[in-house]
């Protein structure tokens, strides 16, 4: 996935903008910032997703002759805009936090330095692009924390909201934590585990469950997991399960992995009568796989009960994020290079959390040294340099009395942004998606659990340095009587 030309996945007044900054010579560098400024599912954190699409969708952007034939037939822009589009690229540059990095409301996830133009047209494409995998890409880390090491499988393509929010969120959901998913172009193009049982169809299509039980097993000798609750389960599924393992048991053929799904009912009563079935036949290590409507809250309930379920197949509440569709990122102006300096520049509001943050930035993360563990992000210029040796001052930029001084030694700093893009050529490779889930694992358990519980979680502080709060500051008290001007 990915080849695909989608320049003109765009929202319409970029186009507008693009003629007027064209028309009015205007075509100064800039800086946009791509941010959010509430974590979905009332989460303590994120995960970053989608940087792979976005580096293909920079490099496949281009204008072809049916998109230039299309834009022409609007009527609204001019020929020398149309032929200036011909010869459309990307030349700036952009840095972005890698995938699978944990991530907290107001920091920039993505920069781009390009030419107003440029960087214009690509707002709506990245934002689509993150929002949706990074909204994803978390709710199937909370998921996975509340089914506490079982694995958990990706089963929502069929409810998700088309082939590409299917495949493209099967892809985040990996990356969040999901050991494979039931999404089988998603399992070729990014070479992720393709996991899945049978339907209920299975079963009815024979004469009986027992019959459907060993065909279904004799066809798939490596993993025999029967789903058990098509007539009834206690009664008629798991007997015929039992049935049908001790047959292979007593041929010789017993399956590395076997075991019963249950996809409806009462999961915690079900599952903990089954298990006493299966223990009572000698069946000890057969697996039990629950499905039906799962999500992080009925999971962590199940577990609560001593449900007796080894892994879990959670569908519609994960692909599309159920409780919290939409992740909320935004692109928002910087800065403007005037005589090859960057001018910062600032949107007001009424709310505080919507005033943005000027200038070039940076983030740095901070880490408490003998844990390991997130203490704070902070935001700075990028001219600011820290060395781990000295004090770290740190403050709450809404609540500034809420501070506190590192000593020199007691904390580490990393940078998350990097380079993807420089002058128009990428300089990034992205991993594996493999790889990417097995840092977010890492990056996971760099969260106090204080920040990972999914109820009221503890929120890490976003701070931003002395250099960039006072920058900031001076902005808004420079406005002049609130009519834009600075």
């Amino acid at each position: 996935m990915g080849k695909e030309n989608l320049t003109l996945l765009t929202d319409f007044y970029e186009l507008t903008m693009m003629q007027g900054y064209f028309k009015n010579n205007t075509n100064e560098r800039v800086i946009f910032d791509v941010f959010y400024r509430t974590n979905p599912s009332d989460s303590g954190y994120a995960i970053c997703a989608g940087l792979e699409q976005v580096i293909e969708y920079i490099k496949n952007l281009h204008f072809g002759e049916e998109d230039i034939a299309y834009l022409r037939s609007l009527k609204i822009f001019d020929e020398d805009f149309l032929s200036y589009l011909t010869d459309f690229h990307f030349t700036g540059d952009i840095y972005a936090i890698p995938e699978g990095t944990v991530i907290f409301p107001m920091e920039p996830l993505v920069k781009v330095v390009a030419p107003i133009i440029e960087a214009q047209l690509i707002e709506t494409a990245v934002l689509n692009i993150i929002n949706h995998q990074s909204l994803i890409a978390t709710k199937a880390s909370r998921v996975c924390y509340a089914a506490q090491g079982d694995g958990v499988m990706e089963f929502g393509l069929r409810r998700a909201q088309g082939p590409d929010a299917g495949t493209l969120g099967a892809r985040a959901a990996v990356i969040g934590g999901c050991i494979g998913t039931s999404n089988v172009l998603c399992a070729k193009y990014f070479n992720v585990p393709a996991l899945g049982t049978h339907a209920h169809s299975w079963i009815m299509s024979f004469e009986d469950e027992l019959t459907a039980f060993r065909i279904y097993a004799e066809l798939y000798p490596s993993n025999a997991t029967l789903l058990v609750d098509t007539y009834d389960t206690l009664r008629s599924g798991v007997p015929n399960a039992i049935k049908v393992f001790r047959e292979l048991k007593e041929a010789g053929k017993m399956p590395k992995t076997y075991g019963i799904r249950l996809d409806s009912g009462d999961l915690a009563y079900l599952s903990k009568r089954a298990r006493k079935m299966l223990d009572e036949a000698g069946f000890t290590d057969a697996s039990i796989v629950a499905s039906s409507d799962l999500d992080e809250y009925l999971i962590d309930s199940l577990k609560t009960q001593g449900a007796a379920i080894d892994s879990w197949g959670v569908g519609t509440n994960l692909i599309t994020s159920k409780d919290c569709p939409a992740f909320g990122g935004v692109y928002k102006l910087a800065a403007i290079e005037k005589n090859g300096k960057f001018i910062p520049k600032i949107k007001l509001s009424e709310n505080p959390w919507k005033i943005t943050n000027p200038g070039d930035k940076t983030i740095y993360r901070v880490y408490e040294k003998e844990s390991g563990k997130v203490k704070a992000d902070l935001i700075a210029l990028t001219v600011e340099k820290y060395s781990e040796d000295e004090t770290l001052k740190l403050f709450d930029p809404i609540a500034t009395w809420k501070k506190t001084n590192l000593k020199g030694g007691s904390y580490t700093l990393r940078e998350l942004l990097v380079p993807i893009f420089v002058k128009g050529e990428c300089v990034y490779t992205s991993p594996s998606v493999m790889d990417i889930r097995a840092y977010c694992q890492k990056e996971l358990d760099t969260l106090w659990d204080e920040t990972r519980r999914l109820v009221n979680p503890h929120n890490v502080y976003v701070d931003l340095s002395i250099d960039l709060y006072q920058m900031k500051h001076q902005l808004l008290n420079s406005i002049n009587n609130g009519n834009g001007h600075i």
